[in-house]
This record gives C-alpha cells, structure tokens and sequence, in this order.
C-alpha cells in the first residue's frame, strides 16, 4: 500500500490520476496534456506511468502499437481503504460486532428461566432477576 501513496506524493503523477478519472485514455493524448502544462518528455511521462503502474494506480493495456491507460478500480480501493482506517480505526470492526448485538439481543429473548420458561419481561417491563 505505502508504494501507492509514495507515487501519489509527485504532482505529476497525481495530474495524470486526474486525467484519467474522466476515463481511460491513450498514452499519446497523456503525453499531450502533461507537455501543455509543463515542460516533460515523453520518456519522463513513461516513466511516471510506469510508477502509477507498478503502484497498482493505473491498468494499461495494448492495442496495437497504442498503450491506453485507466485508473485501476483495486489499486484505489485498497487506497481507499486504507484512508478510512486512518479516519475511522474501528470501522473494520461495525459489522461483527452488530452480529454479536444480535446474538446478545436474541440470546435474553430466548433464555430459559428456572422454571423452565423463556425469560419474558413482567408487567411493568423489568425482566425477572
């Protein structure tokens, strides 16, 4: 995970993420837009792709001698991911502890007394001791 958030830390590549949200693209129109805002080669734009690549960022795939790039749906979840850890360390647990509540819950509704008879609440509302 940490290799995503090193390759994000370069403006560059960060500019090509934005890029590619509106949907994939073909690594000449990239090159294109990153030479209209800075002055970059097309070999250094390779290689920031070749980084969002191996960073799990971005898919590339061929079409002849063409190379279209998108974002990589997985690498932005576990991106995702791991970002709201760090905002909600406990959400990991909500579910299985929403399940334990539910057993808990339906464990004092089915609970047998002494007598032998489900623990049902008085007339007043309080359950028996």
């Amino acid at each position: 995970m940490t290799g995503a958030f090193e390759a994000l830390g370069d403006p560059v590549r960060r500019h090509v993420l934005e890029l590619l949200a509106a949907g994939e693209r073909p690594a000449g129109e990239i090159v294109a837009a990153l030479q209209a805002r800075a002055p970059i080669s097309q070999p250094g734009v390779s290689q920031h792709l070749r980084v969002l690549r191996d960073a799990g960022l971005v898919t590339v795939r061929a079409e002849g001698s063409r190379r279209f790039y998108a974002l990589d749906p997985d690498g932005l979840d576990a991106a995702r991911a791991w970002l709201s850890g760090l905002v909600d360390p406990l959400a990991q647990f909500a579910q299985p502890l929403d399940a334990l509540a539910t057993e808990v819950a339906r464990g004092r509704r089915t609970r047998p007394t002494t007598t032998g008879q489900p623990d049902r609440p008085a007339a007043d509302g309080r359950r028996p001791a």
